[in-house]
């Protein structure tokens, strides 16, 4: 081959690759655009080294850094590590290494720049092995999934929560009494608001839901530790109370709540004045939770045939 014909090929070859490079550069462009926009981080880990390659930047910015901001190494990732999930993420991600699993897998946390928590879900595998068969490349995704687990949590809390007061709700009751009933003596306060249909009648019922969660504040600060507080509804509420009927804290929580009830609530149209008829029942062992609230209900009543705003306790 001539000199001049080789320059040539030479010629083409640069051209070739620079044409080569373009393409590449273009591609790496359009995918971290694509998996920017899914919230989605696609990453290889050079083992030896720690380096990590990050073909997008969603990694960094999922965190609250810029671009650049946070090195891209095996032991900055481990850092930001929730110190609570670091174990087993670890754990799950050498156990792949080792060959214990088929791949790498784990929904956790990791530490954002301001201090909150952002859910991530690792996955990845080995891609490159050396001559001896140890690995060499592992590639993977993060994909951040913080938003799921707020709607998760959402749900969570709408599904034991009264949406009202964020007192518990006649199912979370149900569980937490059937987790307290084993544990020892157990009591079961009804309380049913007095006159409050008088505050929806005359002030509104936006000034009525007002009133029950100023009420549901009131009675959390008044009832002792371990004492679960619900709303059944409407203007009904529960307490569960880890002790029995004829102890200290029993009738404190019972006089704490009526005491909250019966101080004028000050809103913005009026004040309002209400009351409490409250009846405590103690759990038998062989009881479930509807037979309480019907024994606690008809103490409850004995209050308000005697004029309300009182505390009965349920004759066995």
């Amino acid at each position: 081959m001539s000199e001049l014909a080789l320059k040539q090929q030479i010629q083409n070859l640069k051209k070739h690759n620079a044409r080569l490079k373009r393409i590449a550069h273009d591609a790496r462009h359009k995918l971290s655009a694509a998996l920017d926009g899914t919230g989605l981080c696609l990453w290889q880990l050079d083992i030896p080294s720690g380096k990590l390659i990050i073909y997008n930047r969603r990694w960094g910015s999922m965190l609250g850094y810029q671009p650049k901001e946070l090195s891209a190494h095996f032991d900055v990732w481990r850092e930001h590590l929730h110190p609570e999930d670091r174990a087993m993420v670890l754990a799950a991600f050498y156990n792949h290494l080792e060959g214990k699993a088929p791949f790498y897998e784990a929904l956790h946390r990791m530490q954002h720049k301001n201090g909150t928590v952002t859910w991530v879900l690792d996955r990845g595998r080995v891609t490159e092995w050396d001559a001896e068969g140890s690995p060499l490349k592992v590639t993977g995704t993060h994909i951040d999934m913080t938003k799921e687990k707020q709607y998760e949590a959402q749900l969570a809390k709408l599904a034991n929560h009264d949406p009202l007061t964020g007192l518990a709700n006649r199912h979370a009751l149900q569980s937490r009494f059937d987790a307290l009933q084993p544990q020892g003596p157990l009591s079961v306060a009804f309380i049913d608001l007095d006159n409050f249909k008088h505050v929806n009648d005359t002030l509104g019922h936006r000034s009525g839901d007002v009133v029950l969660i100023q009420l549901a504040q009131r009675m959390r600060e008044a009832c002792p530790p371990g004492v679960e507080i619900g709303r059944l509804g409407g203007d009904e509420f529960i307490l569960l109370l880890p002790f029995s009927l004829r102890h200290p804290l029993t009738d404190t929580a019972a006089r704490g709540c009526l005491d909250a009830a019966l101080t004028p609530f000050e809103l913005d149209n009026g004040t309002a004045q209400i009351g409490a008829s409250i009846g405590i029942y103690e759990v038998r062992r062989d009881e479930d939770f509807n037979e309480a609230l019907r024994h606690a209900d008809e103490a409850m009543y004995r209050v308000k045939h005697a004029g309300k705003n009182g505390v009965a306790l349920a004759q066995r």
